[in-house]
């Protein structure tokens, strides 16, 4: 016998148009944060290019990166907004992360680049225009901090904003570096000081990179949500009275704040008026805890050979299928 139940959790309403109106309003933060990144990379690179200042040139090519993760970024923020449609049932929420796993190989890559540079140059040092690295990197570092305040407030749930956070974290500090080579230049004349900056701006390119890489990567092969713990939400599904046993769980991300779950759960042979109450407990515990707000839930009815609350095993069972969603 087959019963399909649908559960929805509360304060769906208000979490969809906060969603709504919290991407709109990074969205908007990101188009600006954009135009103004390739300003800066043109000042930076004709600077870099006066100056003969490889720290410039290497923050140019990291700000120019940035500059694309700022698009993708704002791309993404773009297309998940958009509705679930027949072929893209789950909506366009892989677009952020995706963008993120693009931004931080493209940022790899350009730190390996930084490097190979950078040891050429101190094998063989180039005079440099302090004045020019020293004014252009006051001008990263208020751009960067202002891009930075900006994004802040997203940063917190969103692996894509916060994607394009640590690139505005990584050229702030990376403008601060380059202010004081500058200044160590212009007091002892040290040259390689400027190389010595860039393979500091490539270690912390890679840093900044490693986490959004390992991150976005679990996200796309569907692995288990950042602070999730299996254990810890099965047993918290049967803490649910009504629930004897839960198996078959599975638990992944469809974006950086968007997690499902599916599962088998025992119970009791009752019909599906009694056992909504079980599968809108079973939602509002994984929704609370765990902030998974997609659920599809098997209940499996069964003759037990022992009563009462807690998981036990079976004697027999026969099938019922619950859904719930909570969005």
């Amino acid at each position: 016998m087959h019963s399909h139940e649908h559960g929805h959790g509360h304060g769906s309403d208000h979490d969809h148009h906060h969603g709504h109106h919290h991407a709109a309003a990074s969205g908007s933060v990101l188009g600006w944060s954009f135009a103004l990144t390739v300003l800066f990379v043109l000042a930076e690179f004709v600077g870099g290019l006066r100056a003969h200042s490889l720290a410039l040139l290497s923050d140019a090519g990291h700000n120019a990166t940035d500059a694309l993760a700022l698009l993708l970024s704002w791309f993404a923020v773009w297309l998940q907004r958009k509705p679930a449609d027949a072929s893209r049932t789950y909506g366009y929420h892989r677009a952020g992360v995706l963008a993120a796993f693009v931004n931080a190989l493209t940022l790899i890559l350009l730190s390996l680049w930084i490097v190979f540079e950078a040891g050429l140059r101190l094998l063989h040092p180039v005079p440099v225009e302090d004045q020019i690295m020293l004014w252009l990197a006051v001008g990263g570092v208020l751009l960067n901090g202002g891009v930075m305040l900006a994004l802040h407030a997203g940063a917190k749930g969103d692996i894509n904003i916060r994607g394009a956070f640590l690139h505005m974290l990584g050229d702030l500090i990376g403008s601060v570096a380059i202010i004081l080579g500058a200044l160590l230049i212009r007091a002892y004349g040290w040259l390689q000081i400027d190389p010595l900056i860039s393979i500091a701006v490539a270690l912390l390119i890679v840093a900044t990179a490693w986490d959004i890489t390992r991150e976005s990567l679990n996200i796309l092969l569907e692995g288990l949500p950042r602070g999730v713990e299996l254990h810890a939400v099965t047993e918290a599904i049967c803490k649910v009275d009504g629930v004897m046993d839960v198996h078959d769980l599975h638990i992944w991300s469809l974006g950086s704040h968007a997690h499902a779950l599916s599962c088998h759960v025992l119970i009791e042979d009752m019909p599906p008026s009694q056992s909504e109450r079980i599968l809108s407990g079973v939602n509002a515990v994984v929704a609370d805890r765990f902030r998974i707000r997609h659920t599809t839930i098997q209940f499996e009815h069964l003759n037990c050979a022992i009563s009462g609350t807690g998981c036990v095993i079976p004697v027999s069972a026969e099938h019922g299928h619950a859904h719930g969603h909570a969005h």
